[in-house]
């Protein structure tokens, strides 16, 4: 390479560096590389035709066997990392799930204290006795309510509602 570099130097100096000079230059360098790697005797390269086609494969029932364990491990392999690889995303799959339904519990409930919020303010005595003096309406008199024949009061308790049909009464 030493000597490629000086030649090299020696064609940028003398004014000679051009495009054959060069080129014959990289065929020089060429041949050298071919001569090193050769060694002391020349390579020799003879020309034969090799009929292959009338030669048939020997069955190895040795090989076989050996590859078809072999699929069969990859196949069990493959098998394996599936399933892991299946578990595992469906693992996170969930998780995800999970957290987006704790986020909707959360919103339901938050959601849930400002309705039972509205609820109380909306159904405050104070309101619904302003809002029933603000439309004329007064605190009923005696004998004003009347209550059904076999109803007890019991604001706690749920109030079953029925129908039934009044009974006529024909006094002519």
């Amino acid at each position: 390479m030493a000597t490629a570099r000086v030649s090299i130097e020696a064609l940028r100096q003398r004014g000679t560096w051009t495009a054959e000079a060069i080129e014959d230059h990289n065929r020089w360098l060429f041949a050298a590389q071919q001569r090193a790697r050769r060694g002391p005797t020349p390579e020799v390269f003879f020309n034969k035709r090799l009929d292959n086609s009338r030669l048939v494969k020997k069955d190895d029932p040795v090989r076989k066997r050996e590859l078809r364990s072999f699929f069969i491990a990859a196949v069990c392999l493959f098998v394996l990392c599936m399933g892991y690889s299946w578990q595992h995303f469906s693992s996170i799959e969930y998780g995800y799930h999970i957290e987006s339904e704790k986020a909707q519990l959360r919103q339901l409930q938050d959601q849930n204290r400002e309705l039972a919020l509205t609820e109380a303010q909306l159904s405050s005595s104070e309101r619904i006795d302003r809002m029933a003096r603000q439309i004329g309406m007064g605190t009923p008199q005696p004998g004003q309510m009347l209550l059904p024949d076999n109803a007890t009061v019991n604001p706690v308790m749920p109030v079953l509602a029925s129908v039934s049909m009044p009974a006529l009464h024909h006094g002519r």
